[in-house]
Formats: C-alpha cells, structure tokens, sequence
C-alpha cells in the first residue's frame, strides 16, 4: 500500500489514533524522540556510524549499497516484528530527517499491506518546533512556597478545578531538592525533557494563564530554558505559608516510607551546605526513625535558600497568601480568589 506523507500538522492530528514508529539508532532514539513512539531501528548504532562514514567518504550511492547490505539480513525479523506489534496495519513513521532510513522501513512494511503516513522532515523537523516552543512567551501564575506546603498537591486541585498548569516535577522526574530523586524514574535527557515539556504547552491555551510551581533552574540534572525561567521570575508570585507542623507532617507522609539508605544518601549530598553536626544529627534521625526531627532539621536549610530565592523575583508582583489550618479543596477556592486579583473577577466553578 503506497506511503502518505503528512506535514506535521497533520502529525498532531493522527498521533493519537494511529502507533508511531522511530526508525533511527538505539541510541539515538534513547537521546531523544517523539513521546510515544516505539523505536524500530533500520540501522543499529553500529551500522548507522559504518553508513555515515562511508555517505561522507564515497557518497550516497555507495553508503546506500552498504546500509541495505547490513539491513537487508533483518528484513524478515523486522517484518514480524511490527506486524506482531501493531496487527491494524496503520503507523506514522519518521527517522531524523523524513529520509533513507523512513523511507526503506515505509517501503518495507508497504510490502506486506501497512497503511503508511511518514513524517515530512522526521524527528528534526519535530525537534525545531519543541525547541522553539519551550523558549516562546507564556502567561504564568507562579505558585510558592516553602518546602512541605503542599504546592504540587494543589496544582494538581487547580487542573481538577479546570486551570492550566505545567507540573514541572512532574515533566523532570524530579521533586527538585537534594531528595528529589528518590522513588522517582530515571530523569529524560535535556532535550528530551524540552520535548515532553512542549508536548504540556502545545495543550495549553497561550491567552489564558497556567500556574507553574516556583522552581529553581535546575531540576535535579536538568535545566530550564532560560527565556521560560526569566519568565517564571518576572509572572505574578503567589507565596503560600503554612505553619511548620503542617509541613513536618506532609513531609512525614511523603517521605517517612521510603528508603532509608536513599534518605541518607540525599542528606550527605547537601552536606558542606548544612554542616558537620547538623550531618550528623539528621542521620542518626533518619536510622531512628524520628522522622519529625531530621526534616525539621533539614529545614533550616530549605527555608534559608527559599528565602534566598525570593529575591529574585520581580517586585510588586508577589501576593502573600495564608493557608495554614484549611485543607485543601479550600486552599484552592482561596488561590482562584488571589489569581482574580491578578485576571479579573473569580467565579466559582462549584455554584
């Protein structure tokens, strides 16, 4: 059956009906690609480093020659492969640019009856457009707080209650403190990160505002763009304030039950910030099991750089909010109320 080629326009509009197939390298698929798709490599790694040399020594004919050499071998394993995965017979396929590696997997699986739309430019043409996305202007609500005040809780209330948001963490695999990384995947790398970041703000309306959660630029080993971090410190900040048992105590709930190995590991890794004793007495917290103290013991140091950190955004712009004692349906009635201060008149979705 012949291939359709489709822009990427087009791409959005058949993603989520039809299977995606990545026909580049392992490795390059493990770098970055389009979330979702399933990696199918025409060329292994190995290969595809053997074709490029010999496309930039001798050219494209003979690194043809020698790449249908190496996967013609596979044909048949590839053929069962794909039609044991996805039996419709229906896929999108790309490769880097939309070139020699698509092409050869669309003419393959054309072979055996697939209905094939291939991507016009493949992954680079997709990658242009997550990257310019990630560093355009965006209307936000930054929502902070110091550490344990629940702000990931309620952005998830605030999408319950029909806003925008952008969980950051979320995205990232990461809580964004020394402990962040703990019980959570394995963080994307840094393009592939901007990838699933983009794929949140192509959902989102740009006229309306999306709250986001007061992060520092770095989140675990990744970083944000820089123009959607300035943004971030330039939007309108909404402080949360909780008092410091609330926060001890949904601390304890997130982080009492997990290892305690991994608890240590994150407390050495912040040790010459927090200091020789203070080391020491959060560990042999942490081994006691007195939970309550090694957090409010880490605390110290967590609201001594939140407070660092609130200098940085743009003055005028912060509302400080109390939410200690309420829970959290109303705390979430009590931010739509700050953001009407900032958007206009709040209207309870509730009534």
């Amino acid at each position: 059956m012949a291939e359709q080629l489709i822009s990427l326009d087009e791409f959005w509009s058949l993603r989520d009906q039809i299977p995606v197939i990545d026909a580049r390298s392992e490795k390059e698929f493990d770098q970055s690609h389009i979330p979702g798709s399933f990696n199918i490599p025409i060329l292994n790694n190995t290969e595809r480093i053997q074709v490029g040399t010999l496309y930039k020594e001798r050219g494209p004919e003979e690194a043809t020659i020698k790449g249908f050499e190496l996967v013609g071998p596979r044909f048949h394993l590839i053929l069962k492969d794909v039609l044991k995965r996805f039996p419709e017979k229906k896929i999108i396929i790309y490769c880097w640019r939309g070139g020699m590696r698509s092409h050869i997997l669309a003419w393959l699986l054309g072979m055996v009856g697939f209905e094939i739309f291939r991507l016009i430019g493949g992954y680079k043409t997709y990658r242009t457009y997550t990257f310019d996305l990630v560093r355009k202007d965006w209307n936000l609500i930054v929502l902070g707080g110091k550490t344990g005040t629940g702000k990931t809780r309620l952005l998830k209330k605030l999408q319950d209650s029909g806003e925008q948001i952008i969980d950051l963490e979320r995205l990232a695999n990461h809580k964004g403190s020394s402990f962040g990384a703990i019980g959570q995947p394995a963080q994307p790398s840094v393009e592939q990160f901007e990838n699933i970041f983009a794929e949140t703000l192509q959902s989102l309306n740009p006229a309306k505002p999306s709250w986001v959660e007061n992060e520092s630029r770095k989140i675990g080993r990744l970083i944000l763009p820089d123009n959607f971090y300035q943004q971030m410190l330039a939007s309108p900040f909404i402080d949360i304030y909780k008092t410091e048992k609330e926060r001890i105590n949904l601390i304890v709930k997130e982080y009492a039950s997990l290892p305690q190995d991994d608890l240590i590991l994150a407390v050495l890794r912040i040790k010459k910030r927090l200091g020789g004793l203070r080391t020491s007495q959060a560990i042999q917290a942490i081994v006691e099991g007195n939970h309550s103290d090694w957090i409010s013991n880490m605390l110290i140091y967590y609201d001594k750089a939140y407070n660092f950190d609130l200098d940085k955004h743009a003055v005028g712009k912060t509302i400080q909010l109390d939410l200690s004692g309420i829970d959290e349906d109303t705390s979430t009635k009590k931010l739509l109320e700050a953001k009407s201060q900032l958007y206009g008149k709040y209207t309870d979705s509730t009534d």
